[in-house]
């Protein structure tokens, strides 16, 4: 009598509601809590492995033609991980009818462990890659048109300008910057001017040390668009057709660089703010990974490298 009722006294059978409730907080948690510490683990390290990396790669190593197919193949591989990890804690409860809970398998040992995977390793691990690899950004105004447009989400290079970084700053990058005026916000635009250089605006003629950008004009509608080049660089700016343009001339101070909107009527850059200093540039466009605007998602542009 004495051993039987022991014997339910120690008896925790496992609910499966409750171990795939932990897996959805956290993946591995409810294999956790069905007694699979080295299976919770792995699964764990599974979940947080493929999807942040997995985009990493997709987006700063693999050949741009690559990049939308493995991109999706990376989110859809995460999320068949994450659900699988979820029935398995599911299905591991449910054979688990009978069950000696051990002693650290407590309610302040999973809290304990969401917290600090939620708020240290991935933190930790996404903190990382934005600040010293890629991160996305989304476009919201027109002032890159028509190369980058309104409601385009790409991926921004932060293998760039810093040091021991193997990618240099060059004449013709589409860079992110710290806005000069409110550190808060970042700003895209193209490098014109690197220090030392001269920068000379008259009209629609932008040149760079006694060279002029432009390449050809063309009449687009009530714009003119201009190609421009620098270097391996060759974009396309664009112009009111009806517009007065303006003049400038500055030579760029040293440790800065001057940057101009693509959509030159349209811009708030170094014209109106003037140059930047070259150590707010923290990362170079790279990508367009998505695309939405006034009439839906814009197919065509997604996996388009920015020039």
């Amino acid at each position: 009598m004495t051993n039987s009722a022991a014997s339910l006294d120690d008896n925790h059978p496992r609910r499966p509601l409750v171990a795939a409730l932990l897996s959805l907080a956290l993946p591995g948690l409810g294999q956790l809590y069905n007694g699979e510490l080295n299976k919770g683990l792995w699964l764990f390290l599974a979940n947080v492995l493929i999807f942040v990396p997995g985009v990493t790669v997709a987006a700063l190593y693999a050949p741009s033609a690559l990049m939308l197919p493995l991109l999706i193949i990376c989110v859809l591989l995460s999320l068949g991980v994450f659900i699988g990890t979820v029935a398995d804690a599911w299905r591991g409860a449910r054979a688990r009818r009978i069950y000696v809970r051990r002693e650290w398998q407590t309610s302040g040992l999973y809290a304990l462990l969401f917290l600090a995977c939620n708020t240290w390793v991935y933190s930790l691990l996404v903190d990382t890659i934005r600040l010293h690899q890629v991160e996305t950004f989304h476009i919201p105004n027109v002032s890159m048109e028509p190369g980058i447009l309104r409601g385009d989400f790409l991926f921004a290079d932060k293998r760039y300008n810093c040091p021991n970084c193997k990618s240099r700053v060059e004449a013709g990058d589409i860079g992110i910057f710290v806005y000069p005026n409110d550190r808060t916000l970042y700003y895209i635009k193209r490098v014109i001017g690197l220090p030392g250089d001269h920068i000379a605006i008259k009209g629609r003629a932008v040149s760079v040390n006694g060279e002029s950008l432009t390449r050809e004009e063309a009449a687009e509608g009530e714009r003119i668009v201009v190609t421009e080049k620098s270097g391996a660089h060759e974009w396309r700016a664009r112009w009111k057709k009806d517009g007065a343009g303006a003049e400038l001339d500055i030579t760029v101070p040293p440790g800065q660089i001057f940057l101009l909107g693509d959509n030159r009527d349209f811009s708030m850059d170094s014209r109106k703010f003037g140059t930047v200093p070259l150590a707010d540039l923290v990362g170079k466009a790279r990508q367009i990974w998505f695309s939405k605007g006034d009439d839906g998602v814009r197919l065509d542009r997604l996996g388009k490298v920015v020039e």
